[in-house]
């Protein structure tokens, strides 16, 4: 759930630990799981080694835009060698960025904030779609829907014209088309693995005026993934991601605010066996000998 290293630490988000090894950060990814904008008091899992890996899985595939990955695998310095046990397969070694201001979304399906935009305006961040679309419908093209980070609360969909006034048009054209190409080169890979992305979000930073896909990329937290032989229209579909855990939530009389309530132990359970069953099928292997464990 955390972590202290005889390093500087930097900041803790809400899943991640980053740490300042001077020309460079070491990221580490905990089993810390976020709902609603809280983070939850019960870890998941494994969780954190299948975001690290996945996210390395991609970084090494899409060789046709630069990210922040220095190496995913590599060898401790001394002082930090008590800790590999917590390190090993969680950790990253990541270039420092400026980070841009805005979330990069993209959406292939109707779902999410999006769903629930669409049925009070018939739009998306801007763009009008046709009348009559179902939960969980395809969308007729991948669309583009940035949101403002927010450290609390939650985030703002924004529009085009705001995003651009906000991260200036060059760079805002930039981080869409990279966005759109990365989500459709994800998409089909996962599509020949049995998964629907139905949306996802990127994060980008600028080293030297280029411009790095950053933090993690097509995971589990940052996506909703559905099996695609249990997807239907008009329904939320079933998914790899943390979605099982919103579900669970919206139950309960919580009204989404700090403190979180716990998880029974069969949700976290589950939610584990969730993550790693996507990071199967995407990468092709287990994750390692914990995986078998799980």
């Amino acid at each position: 759930m955390s972590l202290e290293l005889p390093i500087p630490k930097l900041r803790s988000g809400k899943v991640r630990e980053v740490f300042d090894l001077g020309k460079a950060l070491l990221f580490v990814a905990t089993d810390r799981i976020s709902a609603f904008d809280c983070i939850l008091p019960d870890p998941v899992p494994h969780k954190g080694a299948v975001l690290n890996q996945l996210s390395a899985f991609w970084f090494q595939r899409f060789t046709f835009t630069p990210n922040h990955m220095v190496a995913a695998q590599f060898d401790l310095p001394r002082e930090l060698e008590e800790f590999r046990a917590q390190l090993e397969r969680r950790s990253m070694i990541v270039r420092k960025t400026e980070p841009l201001p805005v979330e990069c979304v993209v959406r292939g399906y109707l779902a999410g904030s999006g769903w629930k935009e669409y049925c009070e305006t018939g739009e998306v961040c801007g763009h009008k779609l046709a009348s009559g679309l179902e939960l969980a419908s395809p969308l007729p093209e991948p669309l583009f829907t940035p949101s403002t980070k927010s450290e609390s609360g939650h985030d703002r969909n924004i529009d085009w014209a705001e995003c651009c006034r906000i991260l200036g048009e060059e760079t805002a054209v930039r981080a869409r088309d990279i966005s759109l190409q990365i989500y459709q080169a994800g998409r089909e890979h996962a599509a020949q693995c049995g998964i629907i992305v139905a949306d996802t979000k990127f994060e980008f930073g600028k080293l030297d005026g280029q411009l790095l896909l950053i933090d993690e990329c097509l995971t589990p937290d940052s996506s909703r993934f559905w099996p695609a032989d249990d997807y239907v229209t008009g329904q939320s579909p079933p998914s790899f991601d943390k979605q099982f855990v919103r579900d669970y939530l919206e139950t309960l009389d919580w009204d989404k605010t700090p403190p979180a309530p716990s998880l029974p132990d069969d949700v976290i359970k589950k939610t584990s066996a969730k993550y790693l069953e996507a990071f199967r099928r995407l990468t092709g292997t287990a994750l390692g000998v914990e995986a078998t464990r799980a």
